[in-house]
């Protein structure tokens, strides 16, 4: 039976790994999803944020009464504007206007100050979500930049958290590691730690159309120019962070957005897990690995699932009703 706990952000990580028997029974492997929504925001960057900020505490650069600012596609912004909640500090995200109105509603009532940015602007842009998170840091007195795209604790957070985790849930039996990617720092903070304790673990990301991490990856070139194309947040980038290893990825692929969307509500229907299309991104990927390499043997395959999938029911699973209700939020 499990003890009272002091506070909330004692039930970060240590996330439940599950069977998806439909799966495994189609593709003839042990196959299993690593649930990120039983974290506290109900999504894995609880795991990075409380890491960075607790980091940055005890190396007495971040002290109450400051600020805490960052550039996030949602949920990043949800894990900041809790955290910062339980422990007495501010807050304010820049986010993408294509981003989720309930992620939005959900960072204002957790007391965040949102800006909304335009999705289209590129990365030098003053106006992007980037940039705009730069500008708030200059101008606001005792602001902490979380800098989730370049922290280096984002990558250790998920080396000593879910690459840990899953090497003992999984009794070192993993095979392969699936997983969505944005900022990098799940597939290569979590691919790492699987990889130092078996170099034949296969690391595989999940990109999507147009991102720039799959041809970096691949050649080692950014091509600034190119921009993803899908409506599933938290997939592909149109920036290199500097938490994204490219060396520890074995392999890229390129999801196909509607077929993440009816993953993600298959899920639902055969094992009655409720996702976000990150996690429809990652069953998408395995599917394509499986059918590029049905000779080579799966043991054990996770897919992680990063979020829940009650944040998308405007935006993913009944976007008609999200375009009759939007509304400005900044």
């Amino acid at each position: 039976m499990n003890k009272p706990i002091n506070n909330l952000l004692k039930t970060i990580g240590n996330t439940p790994l599950v069977r998806l028997n439909t799966l495994c029974n189609v593709y003839n492997c042990e196959v299993y999803g690593k649930l990120e929504s039983f974290n506290p925001s109900m999504s894995m960057k609880d795991r990075i944020v409380n890491y960075i900020i607790e980091k940055a505490e005890n190396e007495g650069i971040l002290k109450p009464g400051m600020t805490i600012v960052d550039a996030t596609s949602g949920n990043t912004g949800l894990s900041i504007a809790l955290i910062a909640l339980i422990k007495g500090y501010k807050c304010i995200v820049t986010v993408k206007d294509s981003s989720a109105k309930a992620k939005i509603s959900q960072l204002q009532l957790y007391g965040a100050r949102v800006i909304k940015c335009p999705a289209k602007a590129k990365p030098e842009d003053p106006l992007s979500y980037y940039s705009m998170a730069k500008k708030i840091v200059d101008e606001t007195p005792d602001a902490f930049f979380l800098d989730q795209n370049h922290n280096d604790n984002h990558f250790k957070a998920h080396y000593h958290g879910m690459g840990k985790e899953l090497w003992e849930q999984t009794e070192g039996k993993i095979s392969h590691f699936f997983t969505s990617s944005s900022t990098g720092g799940t597939v290569s903070g979590t691919g790492a730690f699987l990889k130092s304790k078996n170099p034949n673990i296969k690391i595989i990301c999940a990109d999507a159309i147009g991102s720039v991490l799959k041809p970096f990856h691949e050649e080692g070139i950014y091509y600034g120019e190119l921009k993803k194309q899908t409506p599933l947040e938290g997939v592909g980038k149109d920036i290199i962070p500097s938490v994204f290893h490219a060396d520890v990825i074995d392999e890229c692929i390129e999801i196909d957005n509607e077929k993440s969307i009816q993953n993600a509500l298959d899920l639902l229907k055969d094992e009655g897990i409720f996702a976000g299309g990150s996690s429809g991104a990652a069953i998408d990927a395995f599917k394509q690995y499986r059918a590029n390499h049905p000779d080579e043997k799966i043991s054990m395959a996770v897919l992680n699932f990063p979020d829940y999938g009650i944040k998308y029911m405007g935006k993913l699973y009944n976007p008609k009703a999200e375009a009759e209700n939007a509304s400005d939020l900044v």
